[in-house]
Order: C-alpha cells, then structure tokens, then sequence
C-alpha cells in the first residue's frame, strides 16, 4: 500500500489501487517521449545559428558558428543520453518513474534555457553545455524512464507497450520542427533570428508538457497481473523465468551482442538519416532529370518529414509484430531485409527510379526505428523484468556510439567520393555498401543470440518492481 507520509515524488505514491486501467498508462509516458523527441528535429536551429552575426544564413559573418561546430551539439546530446541513461537506470529502478519523470523534465526544459543564454552571449559553450550535456541527461533519463513501467504493465504485449512510448520519440520531431520555426519566424524581429526566445518558451513549453507523464504515471503493485494472463509458451527458448540485475547483464555475452545489433542498426540508420536532404536532391537534381523536374528544397524537407513518419510508425508496428514472431526473428529481417535495400539505395539512385527510391528509403526507416522500439522487449525475454530498464539504460551507450560514428563514416566516405569527382547517387554509393556490411555483422550478432545461463540470475526471490531495493 501506498506510504501516506511519504513525499508526492516517492515510488511509494505511485502504486496503482486495484481495478487501475493500465491503458492509462502509456499517455503518461507518451507525453515524456514526445516531448524529447524533439532532438531529433535540431537541425531547423543549424542554420539560424549559423547567421547570428551576420543574419544571412547564405553569407555567414567570419565570427558566426560554423556548420561543424553547431554539429557538436546533437552529438554531446546522443552521447551524454547513452551515458546517462547507464549510469542513473538503477537509480531509477529504485526511486520510481515518478521522480525520474520529473529530473528529466527538469533537465530538458533548464537545457533550453541554459543554451538560449549561450545564444544570447554567443557563446558556443553554453549551448554545447545547455542544451548537449545538461538537456542530454534529460534524454537519458527521460528515455529510459517509462519503459520498464510499461513491461510490467503489459507482459502479455511487451512489445506494443514499448512501441507505444518510444514511437513518441520517433514523432517528437512532427512536434518540435515546425513549433520552432513558427517561434523563430514570430521573434526575428527582436532577437537574431529569434533563436534565443525560442529555445527559452520551449523550455518552458516542454517542461509544463512533461508534468502530464510525471504526475499521471502508475507502476502495478508487486503481486499484480493482467486479468486471465498466462505466460506464453511461444519462444520459450529466449524467454527467461529468472531475473539477471543490471551488474550481472553485462558480464553476459547476451547483453554484448545485443550492444553490438543495436550499434549496426543505429549507425546504419543515421546513414540514411543525415544523408536523406542532400542525397535526394543531388540524385535526381534538375541536370539528372530534365529541367524544372529534379527535387527541390522543398520537395526534399517533405521527404525528410517522410522519413520522421515512417520512423514512428515503424516503432510500433515492427515492435508488435515481434510480439507474435519473436525478438530474434524480427531483428534477423530488420538486418537481412536491410542488407538488401541498402545496397538497392545507388542502383535506384543511378537508374533515376525516384518512387522506389522514396519507398526503399521508407522501409529502412521504419526498420531503424522498429530496432529501437524492440531493444527493450528483447532485453525483458532474455533477462527478466527485474531491473530491465537500468539495463536497457547500460544498452543505450551503444546509441551514443552510433552517434559518433555513423555521422563520421558518413562525411568520410562521401567527401572523399565527392573529392574525387563523384556526384548524385555515386558520390554516397560507398555509404550505403558500408551500412550493408554493418548492417551483415549485427545479423550475426543477432543469429548468436542464444538463452542466458542460469548461473547469471539472482538466487532468491526478488522485489521486481522496487529494482531489488
């Protein structure tokens, strides 16, 4: 029962009464989802920051903000949410959603404000310090936060509870993307390119928005269960009736391969993702396909937008279906399936098949997004409920990795293809081939997978929902 002395923020106050709707629970944690998604949407600020100085983004100042420098930003973002995600998941397991929920709020929302200082004294520090390292642990945190709650609300449907809030993240950036330009556009005339007020009211916005998840969110009572749930037979084989802690997960050769399916799918991802712009409209500019035909600008910020759809859904839908095919077996299509469509992406690109092109690119995203959305239903079956999201917290450093990496062999490998006099689909060819291979290895990490020995799983019984505190 709940502690009726204990502070508003205590795990304790929490615990649904009997009869609780779990369905009510997946809003709370879509408002936090939805809410840092907007990371995903950073690149409408590249430009405007760019130009403070001058106000031109075509004709920067010599003292502005370089694109390599703004860049930094996502990037100590994706790093400190991997982190921190890793180092503060038990602490989460003990404390509760709740608090959780609110220290993210808190640090995503102060993020902003801390950069739109930055902003303000152009000072690149302070945004890489605000909205990267201090809003990042927000991304961690937040991120992590409402999905082991979910597992042990939705046993019986792992993986549609988790596609429903990390789905959220996928779409954060439909939210976040025209709701900055919109505040830009309205505060240009009093600040430079209306950055600063901007990242100020969205702080704010974000940080209201969030406090629907922090003080809606329930977690079951220990001895809780659905109505007539009986645990499924099916897949039996990777579907543990044990529990592993976070500390015993990663000495586990499991817990590894997993690390490195995650860090092949991610870093493949971000190859389409960062290149989806410029890769579109160079392949079937006006000079490839007749004048006045080719894409525009436009036409490739719509293709982009595309992409942040088909990145939703795919969360929730691939993770469902592996509620009815199993974990390992969706995965070995997101890689096999991907192996072949990325190394489809220059033939079409070369052949000017624009439709195919868009549809392929499509189907890859939605597979990258599934990936995510899967990862942590994935981690329950293999290691039990017991402290799963402080394990899928240690799981998410292989983001920060792919984060790092995949932007690099990207610029790498199609800078040198353009140095040397490539152009459209053949200057990002090597790219693809590159993520094809990745995408090769993670199917054998996948294919490795096998049951966790018993020797890793704790002894006595365990407080699952408390995380063992």
């Amino acid at each position: 029962m709940p502690n009726s002395s204990a502070g508003l923020l205590d795990r304790s106050r929490t615990i649904a009464p009997p009869g609780y709707n779990r369905w009510l629970v997946p809003p709370a944690a879509l408002a936090i989802h939805l809410a840092i998604g907007q990371a995903y949407a950073f690149s409408v600020f590249n430009k405007p920051l760019g130009s403070l100085i001058s106000g031109d983004p075509a004709h920067p100042a010599p003292t502005d903000w370089t694109p390599g420098q703004i860049g930094w930003t996502f990037s100590i973002a994706i790093v400190l949410l991997g982190l921190s995600a890793a180092i503060f998941g038990k602490w989460l397991e003990r404390v509760g959603p709740r608090k959780a929920m609110l220290a993210s709020a808190l640090c995503f929302g102060g993020g902003f404000l801390i950069a739109s200082l930055g902003v303000h004294l152009h000072n690149i520090w302070l945004v890489y310090f605000g909205y990267g390292f201090v809003g990042g642990i927000g991304l961690g945190i937040g991120y992590i936060s409402p999905v082991s709650t979910l597992i042990k609300w939705f046993p019986d449907r792992k993986g549609v509870a988790t596609g429903m809030a990390i789905m959220g993240f996928g779409g954060g950036a439909m939210i976040g993307s025209p709701l900055a330009v919109a505040l830009m556009n309205h505060f240009k005339g009093s600040a430079p390119q209306g950055v600063a007020p901007t990242f100020i009211v969205m702080g704010i916005i974000y940080l209201l928005f969030m406090q629907w998840g922090v003080w809606t969110i329930r977690v079951p009572a220990d001895d809780w269960k659905p109505a007539g749930y009986v645990p499924s037979e099916e897949h039996s084989a990777l579907i543990t009736t044990g529990n592993v802690s976070a500390d015993n997960a990663i000495k586990t050769p499991q817990f590894w391969l997993l690390w490195v399916v995650l860090l092949c799918n991610v870093t493949a991802g971000i190859g389409v993702l960062e290149t989806a712009s410029p890769l579109i409209q160079e392949t079937f500019s006006d000079a490839a396909m007749g004048a006045g035909r080719g894409v525009t600008a436009a036409a490739a910020a719509g293709f982009v937008g595309l992409l942040s759809l088909f990145n939703l859904l795919g969360r929730f839908f691939w993770s469902s279906a592996s509620d009815k095919l199993g974990r390992k077996p969706i995965y070995l299509i997101y890689f096999g399936l991907g192996v072949v469509l990325y190394s489809l992406i220059p033939t079409l690109g070369h052949n000017l098949q624009l439709t195919l092109f868009v549809v392929v690119a499509c189907v890859i995203i939605s597979m990258y997004g599934g990936g995510f959305s899967t990862a942590p239903a994935f981690l329950s079956d293999l290691f039990g409920k017991y402290q799963v999201g402080a394990i899928h917290g240690r799981l998410l450093t292989a983001w920060s990795t792919a984060g790092v990496l995949g932007p690099l062999i990207v610029h790498s490998l199609s800078e040198g293809r353009k140095a040397a006099g490539f152009t459209g689909a053949a200057a990002y060819q090597t790219v693809f081939y590159t993520m094809a291979g990745l995408l090769a290895v993670g199917f054998l990490a996948d294919l490795a997978v096998t049951a966790v020995n018993e020797k890793y799983q704790e002894k006595g019984p365990v407080t699952i929902e408390a995380g063992g505190h």
